[in-house]
Order: C-alpha cells, then sequence, then structure tokens
C-alpha cells in the first residue's frame, strides 16, 4: 500500500577502515542548506530540453523487442540527468502513518502468471510504494520506471536501494549490503545460488559493527552520487531507514505509527520467498537474471522515484507526457490501494481522469491489492492471503470513467476485474 498521495550537500574526502579498498576514498554526503527555488527551475528547464531532444528518436527506441536488456544504443533517448528529472516530476511531500519501509501485501505476486498470459510486456511502468515493484519490473521488462508515494520518504527509500544496486554484483551482496551483513569473500560465486541459499546465508550471519559501517559508507556514497539534493532530515531519514534494515535483517515488516501491527504483515523474508499463483518463486529475488535487469535499469537511471499524490495536479500527469515524449505506453500502473483512500480524500476523480488520458495500448493493466475487512473477501481471493491482487485493462478503468457514474470500492475492484488464477 502506499502513503497519500531539498538541501544540496557538500562534498567531504574521508578514510573508513571498516570499508572495501574500492570505496575508502570519496565524497560521503552531507546536507547544507535547502536549494534555491532557480535550482528547481534550472532542473525543470534541463528536463524540458531533455525531453525535447529524446522525443525525435523515442519513437524509433520503442520498435525494440519487448523485454530486452536495457542497454544503450543509437536510437535510445538520450540520458536525462536524474536528479533534475526527480526534482521536475515530484510535487511537495504530504504524509501518511506509516514508513512503508516493505509492502504489507503477500498476495503481490499472484499477478505474475495473468501479465505473462496477457503478454503485458515492455513500456513504461508506474508504481507505487517500495521494492515490491521490483518484482514487477522483473517480469515485465519495462524500458522506463517511476517509483509513486506521497511521502517523500519513499523517494529517500528508493535512493537507498538505487545506491546499493549499483554497489552489488549479486542478490547476495544487496542483501548483505541492505542487512548490513559482511560480504562473503566468495560472493561472486552466489551468482547462480538459490533464494533459499541466500536466506540461509543471512539469517545465520549476524551484522558486525564493521560490516554494519561498510554497508552504511557504500549507501552514503551511492546516494551523493545521485546529485539528488538531500536536507538534513533527508539524511536522517536515510540513515534511520538503512537502520532497519541492519537492525531487523529479513524479519522487517511494514509498521504503522498509532496502529498496532498486524500478525499477517509478512515479512521480509517472507516477501522474497513468496510464490506466483503457478507455485514458482517470482520475486526480482529468486534469480540472477531478474535482479540483473533491474539493476541495469537502475543504472541507467531509468527506474525514477517520485514525490506526487496519484490524484494530484501534476506529478502523475507529468510522468504522462514524458512517457508519451518518449514514444511509448504504459504498460503497468501499479496502485496498490492507494485508490480506496483517493476516494476517501475526494481526489479520486481526478485521478481517473488523468489515468484516461496516459498513453497505453490494449494490453496496459492497472494492478490493485484489495483488503477486505468489514467489506469481505473478495471473489478472486486466494485462502490464506488477507490482500487480494487485481488486474483491470486501463482501457476498461478509462471507459467506466466516461460513463460518468462515480463508482464505490468496492464496484471498483470488481468491475471489469481480470481473475488472475490459472484456469
Amino acid at each position: 500500500m502506499t502513503g497519500r498521495a531539498f538541501a544540496p550537500y557538500r562534498l567531504v574526502a574521508r578514510r573508513t577502515r571498516d570499508v572495501p579498498s574500492s570505496a575508502r576514498e570519496g565524497p560521503v554526503l552531507r546536507p547544507t542548506r535547502s536549494p534555491s527555488r532557480s535550482l528547481v527551475r534550472g532542473h525543470a528547464a534541463t528536463l524540458a530540453l531533455a525531453l525535447a531532444l529524446a522525443a525525435p528518436m523515442a519513437t524509433l527506441a520503442c520498435r525494440a523487442a519487448p523485454g530486452a536488456e536495457p542497454t544503450a544504443t543509437a536510437t535510445a533517448p538520450p540520458r536525462i540527468d536524474f536528479a533534475a528529472q526527480v526534482a521536475a516530476l515530484s510535487e511537495p511531500g504530504g504524509y501518511f502513518d506509516s514508513d512503508n519501509l516493505i509492502s504489507n501485501e503477500r498476495s503481490y505476486l499472484h499477478v505474475i502468471g495473468a501479465l505473462r498470459r496477457l503478454g503485458v510486456r515492455g513500456g513504461a511502468y508506474i508504481g507505487v510504494g517500495p521494492d515490491q515493484n521490483f518484482s514487477y519490473i522483473a517480469h515485465v521488462r519495462p524500458s522506463i520506471a517511476f517509483m509513486f508515494d506521497v511521502r517523500r520518504d519513499n523517494l529517500i527509500e528508493h535512493l537507498l536501494f538505487k545506491a546499493l544496486f549499483a554497489a552489488s554484483r549479486n542478490r547476495l551482496e544487496y542483501l548483505a549490503l541492505l542487512t548490513g551483513r559482511p560480504v562473503p569473500a566468495d560472493v561472486d560465486a552466489w551468482r547462480e545460488r538459490s533464494l533459499e541459499s541466500i536466506v540461509a546465508y543471512l539469517d545465520s550471519t549476524q551484522a558486525t559493527p564493521a560490516s554494519e559501517a561498510a554497508a552504511r559508507e557504500i549507501a552514503r556514497r551511492g546516494a551523493e552520487r545521485t546529485r539528488v539534493p538531500l536536507s538534513e532530515s533527508d539524511v536522517a531519514t536515510f540513515a534511520r531507514f538503512h537502520g532497519e534494515f541492519i537492525a531487523n535483517g529479513l524479519e522487517l515488516r511494514y509498521t504503522s505509527r498509532g496502529r498496532p501491527s498486524r500478525a499477517f504483515y509478512p515479512t521480509l523474508r517472507d516477501l522474497m520467498l513468496e510464490r506466483d499463483l503457478e507455485g514458482e518463486r517470482s520475486s526480482y529475488l529468486a534469480r540472477d537474471e531478474d535482479f540483473q535487469f533491474v539493476k541495469a535499469l537502475q543504472a541507467r537511471d531509468l527506474v525514477i522515484p517520485v514525490t506526487g499524490n496519484l490524484g494530484g495536479e501534476q506529478a502523475l500527469a507529468a510522468v504522462g507526457r514524458l512517457v508519451a515524449s518518449r514514444g511509448e505506453r504504459v504498460s503497468v500502473l501499479y496502485t496498490s490501494n492507494a485508490e480506496d483512500y483517493l476516494m476517501r480524500d475526494g481526489a479520486f476523480a481526478r485521478f481517473a481522469q488523468t489515468v484516461a488520458k496516459l498513453p497505453r495500448d490494449p494490453k496496459s493493466v492497472i494492478i490493485r491489492s484489495y483488503f477486505g475487512g468489514f467489506r469481505g473477501a473478495h471473489p478472486f481471493a486466494v485462502p490464506g492471503y488477507p490482500s487480494t491482487q487485481l488486474l483491470q485493462t486501463i482501457d476498461a478503468f478509462a471507459a467506466a470513467q466516461i460513463e460518468g457514474a462515480m463508482p464505490t470500492y468496492s464496484e471498483l475492484v470488481t468491475r471489469d476485474a481480470i481473475d488472475p488464477r490459472p484456469h
């Protein structure tokens, strides 16, 4: 689920004995003052110029075979400045009563088989929340992805993920750095090891002062290289989030402020080891090739965190224009259960109008997560799962909005819903 929908740093050279020799020297994040409006305007101007240059070539680029690895080609749009793009697309942040460090949707992989059967592939991916998006990205193989949340904290967490993808050769190294565990000397030999063996290593290995310091230094340096301006509060949030992964390891769970944790919330381990409805482990950490795809997309700055309300005036519409300028279409819009909150806040109508204008094709889909609670179980519910993952084509959603009737949330999650269960 998602919640409602910068100061420049200076560079300080430093040595840390506990950091690998390849990462010992270099800049370290230090917050200073908040950025000026002129800096943000400059970023926006840079983005506008890049879009103008990218558009003529993007039409050729989008003819590439769906699912191709994200490698630079003569026809690919030129790289756009990552920090400028983040600033230009984002809105002021909002509040939600959860850190959302990991998902609470244990059913998140239940649509993977249906996505495959429907031929949902390539294009642009838009999703909300933290790293459950990477599993959808690994299967859909988009050419660009946007990570939405009304909380700026989600953007900060994605900078942590981005930094660790850049520093990691494989899944074990990534997870070791994320949880502050020592990286084994033979880490290269783990590339084709099973996810179960990786989990066993992490469960049996404790973080040490040296391994935690090394992981934190690598993460800080990676975030600095993104050039996204960070305030003192942002830097503290970045460190706190990384600290939660280190302190809890694979036992980390979704937590809320002011509400008790639910017993059914999955741990990070649960989410990693979850299976799709065909019985296959399907997270982005299940196979090295899936991890490497997400890593490559991150390396090209094509996984872009956006602070924005899906029902707001700017962010989602701006992403739609960017996707269109690249000659792409939106293949997946993953909303989790955000539409429930948009309806409560009176923002659903604007969200629906924006979605109806997104570039798409007949295979473009919305992925939702439904928590029944007092509403009761969904017809597609899988026994033992408190959440139900759902699909609807964007065309069907847009057509329903054209009819003009404002649906209830229960109507929204059942009308034209595609049954993800194998037949």
